[in-house]
């Protein structure tokens, strides 16, 4: 008899200091995936269910069982009527397709609910005492996860994706799927250990081809070699959520338990790269005088507004800043229904247009209306196929910027937001991506320059700006900690 493997995952990063509320509505209008529906959605594409999906319906004596699969864009807080909702038609449709011989789980790590500071560890536990403790559970999560011991208890082994941009999200579905198997088939067993790190990676030094990451994880398999450990894997945290779990951490999985000269060794490394864990954080303004002599097209990235960590995607502070210093040809996206639907209804070119969060004045010399879908093939950030900005406006000003307006929040994942709409990338000076790292994926090959802009929102990539209450203390940035209060040094 063929070995019952259910998949079921709850996705959301929460940013607490964002003040536009998760309501059931985003998780309807994203993605609310119920059994079959998973598998023709992801089969096929570049999302870790894509993985989960390729091995099990590969391997013999193996059936997957589609549960649910519910992702909203990334904003506030989830509401108490929404995480309901979603932890109640899990368990139903868990109930329904059961008994299984094993579960493969899909939290992003981050999610935050107003009555569950660790919204990811509370629903995996829920799903733990539901099937009991014999049933083998392996997920995926996101490296933005603040990882939690709730989570790593409640399951046999987890996978964070160890690139960003998020590039290799069906290879950890896939080695979710495999640990699975080697589990049920081969009889093995493991020890999974958490090894949280007093230390929270700044979100502008958390592009994994470069240093200070691209080092770290090279020195990770250099350890896992070393000690013989089936995984070793990197979580970069999530800086803007208020919770105990903020922070940098290291998942092992291993058959024997870890050794505690791993431990130091890892910690050691840590601090003795402490500093670099950090970012410049230079704005607009410092970056103004240096952007003639950049080879163009170049990628301003919003970090402030980063709608891929929770923001709003309203900021125009880009925009005004570049306006002032008459620098033009350039293309941003804002989110603004209220204009799209004004453009809507006037039917021509208006004299000026208020945009954004703060009403920033642009005057339109033509517009023309979209209706907001595009699909990306290829493996970029996030793992998605199908895109719907809403009803959206491309708006050209006579100051020479394209602006596009769209009715729902887009995270900048995919050129095709520019391309679907005959917008060619070497046509602009200055593509504006909000985002920090994810962006990179879509932008690297046509700008020849990244430049990270520190600017005021949501997403600030000064953590230190933020009022955390709920935090452990000491965490570098906030704090210096001291080796030898940290493991045996």
């Amino acid at each position: 008899m063929k070995k019952r493997i259910g998949i079921a995952g709850l996705y959301h990063e929460t940013n607490t200091f964002s003040q536009q509320p998760t309501g059931l509505e985003l998780f309807r209008s994203a993605y609310w995936l119920e059994e079959r529906a998973i598998i023709e959605e992801y089969r096929g594409a570049h999302h870790e269910l894509s993985g989960v999906i390729e091995v099990l319906e590969n391997t013999e004596g193996f059936e997957l069982v589609p549960v649910f699969y519910a992702s909203a864009t990334p904003s506030g807080i989830v509401t108490r009527e929404a995480y309901e909702a979603l932890i109640g038609r899990l368990f139903e449709l868990l109930d329904r397709n059961g008994p299984y011989d094993g579960l493969i789980l899909l939290p992003h790590g981050a999610g935050v609910t107003e009555d569950f500071p660790d919204m990811d560890g509370h629903w995996m536990q829920l799903v733990r005492e539901r099937v009991g403790p014999d049933v083998p559970i392996t997920g995926t999560l996101d490296p933005h996860a603040n990882v939690s011991p709730l989570m790593v208890e409640a399951t046999n082994g987890l996978f964070p994706y160890q690139t960003n941009p998020h590039i290799d999200q069906a290879r950890v579905g896939r080695a979710a799927a495999h640990l699975m198997v080697e589990m049920l088939r081969d009889h093995r067993k493991f020890h999974h250990k958490l090894i949280q790190l007093p230390l929270a990676i700044s979100i502008e030094q958390q592009y994994t081809s470069e240093s200070p990451c691209q080092d770290l994880l090279a020195y990770l398999k250099e350890l896992k070699s070393k000690y013989g450990l089936y995984e070793l894997s990197l979580l970069l945290g999530f800086p803007y959520a208020d919770v105990q779990e903020l922070g940098s951490a290291f998942i092992a999985i291993s058959e024997q338990p870890l050794q505690d000269q791993c431990e130091r060794e890892l910690l050691d490394y840590m601090f003795r790269n402490l500093d670099s864990f950090n970012g410049q954080k230079l704005t607009i303004q410092d970056w103004l005088p240096r952007l003639p002599s950049l080879e163009k097209p170049v990628l301003l990235l919003d970090m402030g507004d980063n709608v891929g960590g929770g923001s709003s995607a309203q900021s125009t502070h880009l925009l005004e800043a570049l306006d002032a210093a008459n620098v033009s040809k350039t293309f941003i996206c804002i989110y603004d229904p209220v204009a799209v639907r004004f453009l809507q209804e006037v039917g021509e070119t208006p004299a000026n247009l208020k945009i954004g969060e703060t009403g920033y004045e642009i005057m339109p010399e033509r517009f023309r209306l979209v209706d907001g879908h595009f699909r990306e093939l290829t493996p970029k950030h996030g793992g998605f196929v199908n895109y719907n900005m809403g009803d959206t406006a491309i708006v050209h000003t006579k100051n020479g910027q394209t602006v596009m307006l769209t009715s729902r929040r887009t995270v900048p994942f995919s050129l095709q937001q520019l391309l679907a709409y005959d917008l060619q990338p070497d046509a602009f000076d200055y593509i504006v991506a909000k985002g920090v790292n994810a962006p990179i994926a879509a932008y690297r090959d046509v700008c020849k320059h990244l430049v990270k802009v520190d600017t005021p929102g949501d997403t600030s990539a000064d953590m230190t700006r933020f009022n955390f209450r709920r935090r452990r203390v000491p965490l570098f940035p906030f704090e210096r900690p001291v080796r030898k209060d940290f493991g045996s040094a």
